[in-house]
């Protein structure tokens, strides 16, 4: 499945906008939308109103006009009289009202009417519907709203007249003329004062993003130490400077490792080919005799292994730490994999006058990278064998819980200083040479990335490396990992 293309990712930066102009070309937007829909719903309601309050003015007329027909029926003289009054009463909005016989004579019409209205197309617009109001222009333009009605002449029905009642409306189009004005020119005015109001709402808005954004151009590999100053942002931002102040705290400590690596890196590798090229430096001094150039050989050959040793854990801890580091799982019998390591070191633990045992870790099937873990066990072991003096013991030991299980391997040797343990995970951190095996010795010689192998081991299957240590009383490394 294909995904869309970032297009403001592929553009120019010469075509780019601003977070700034972004934001307020959206305020911007939304502000003259709503304006927009506000001002036209409010256009359409004041229209509705005004049609309504004229459709039931003229029925108040249409209604006023049957009750005289109907308790008056030959006054038309007092009829004219009401219509005349309050027609000339009214200055602005003029009404006029034609009352036709049943054959369609006119009986009474309002003076001025046929002056202003075609009264013929009048009565074709009102004949198919009756009390209904509809538009019409006058003969000079004006707009009008006519209708017309039938009416009962006298109590007992003795005919129907026609009624025809037509209201100017010019003042109300008028009316709605401004508003439209009005609303047309607030728009365009809005148009541009939103734009520039939100620009500046936007800048102040995003003045803490360049601020933040200023720090980040300051900050380089050697001034790690520059934070962010968040009082005073808002929440948002404020949490996002705090994030950010989080992640610098992490390089300057990831920094000051790969220091730290880098000189322990350089400290390992120069040991070992110093001593070779001493070695062969003294060797060709002068001439030696065959036993001789043995022995310098053999010291050589151990030197190139140690190298190769610690060559081999380096690239091992770099593959373990890439994110594209896959595990071969399988299922393992754990107890199978601790009675394996303990024949692999038993000749060693006895050579060292050291009891190795493993215990009965029973039916506990995991899937594992067996070749990883059994490395992870040996690392383990092995500085338990070279840490505890003759006549201890290291035991090996698995439990399942009901969502993990934990592999220890324990000693009763000298024990690690409690200031010490913090660090006993960092690639060539050694603790006192002293705490190499009392009986035999020389110190081990290890290269210090034993248990950070280990560690690595550990994260990769998804699991935790701990370790308990009281000086004088031996050590307990846990490994624990998800079912």
């Amino acid at each position: 499945m294909s995904s869309t293309p970032n297009n403001n990712a592929s553009d120019p930066p010469g075509l780019r906008t601003t977070l700034a102009f972004r934001l307020a070309a959206a305020y911007s937007l939304v502000g003259l939308m709503v304006l927009l829909l506000a001002t036209a719903g409010l256009y359409i309601v004041l229209r509705i109103e005004l049609e309504r309050s004229t459709g039931l003015f003229l029925a108040d007329k249409l209604h006023v006009v049957r009750t005289l027909l109907r308790e008056r029926p030959g006054d038309f003289d007092g009829l004219r009289e009401e219509i005349e009054l309050e027609s000339a009463a009214r200055r602005y909005q003029q009404f006029y009202i034609r009352l036709l016989d049943e054959h369609g004579v006119p009986i009474l019409t309002t003076p001025g009417m046929n002056d202003q209205l075609n009264l013929v197309e009048l009565e074709t617009r009102t004949r198919n519907r009756p009390e209904h109001l509809v538009a019409m222009t006058g003969r000079n333009g004006q707009a009008f709203r006519v209708t017309s009605a039938p009416a009962e002449v006298g109590k007992v029905s003795q005919r129907f007249d026609t009624i025809e009642i037509a209201i100017d409306v010019a003042q109300e189009e008028l009316l709605l003329q401004r508003y439209r004005f009005w609303f047309w020119a607030i728009l365009l005015a809005t148009s541009v004062v939103f734009p520039v109001v939100g620009y500046g709402i936007a800048r102040r808005g995003i003045h803490p993003i360049e601020e933040i954004a200023a720090t980040a151009r300051r900050i380089t590999s050697t001034n790690l130490r520059e934070r962010i100053r968040a009082e005073g942002y808002p929440s948002e931002l404020a949490s996002l400077a705090e994030t950010f102040n989080q992640m610098l705290v992490r390089l300057e400590q990831s920094f000051d490792q790969i220091s730290r690596f880098t000189a322990d890196i350089a400290h390992d590798l120069r040991t070992p080919i110093n001593n070779i090229r001493g070695e062969a430096e003294v060797a060709l001094a002068r001439a030696r005799t065959v036993e001789e150039y043995r022995e310098v050989l053999e010291s050589s050959l151990e030197e190139a292994v140690r190298l190769s040793d610690l060559i081999g854990d380096l690239l091992f801890l770099a593959r373990a730490e890439s994110p594209l580091a896959n595990l071969h799982r399988q299922p393992v019998n754990v107890g199978e994999l601790l009675s394996a390591v303990r024949e692999y070191y038993e000749a060693t633990a006895s050579d060292s006058g050291i009891s190795l045992v493993a215990a009965d870790g029973g039916a506990i099937t995991v899937a594992l990278d067996r070749p990883l873990m059994l490395r992870a066990v040996s690392n383990l072991v092995s500085n338990a064998i070279a840490h505890t003096a003759r006549g201890g013991s290291v035991t090996l030991a698995a439990t399942a819980a009901a969502a993990d299980i934990c592999i220890q391997v324990s000693d009763t040797g000298t024990g690690i200083p409690p200031e010490a343990l913090p660090r006993v995970f960092d690639r060539f951190f050694r603790v006192d040479p002293s705490r190499s095996r009392a009986a035999g010795g020389a110190p081990s010689g290890g290269t210090g990335l034993g248990l950070a192998i280990v560690q690595s081991i550990m994260t990769l299957h998804g699991g935790t490396a701990t370790i308990l240590s009281q000086p004088g009383s031996g050590t307990c490394v846990t490994l624990r990992m998800p079912l």
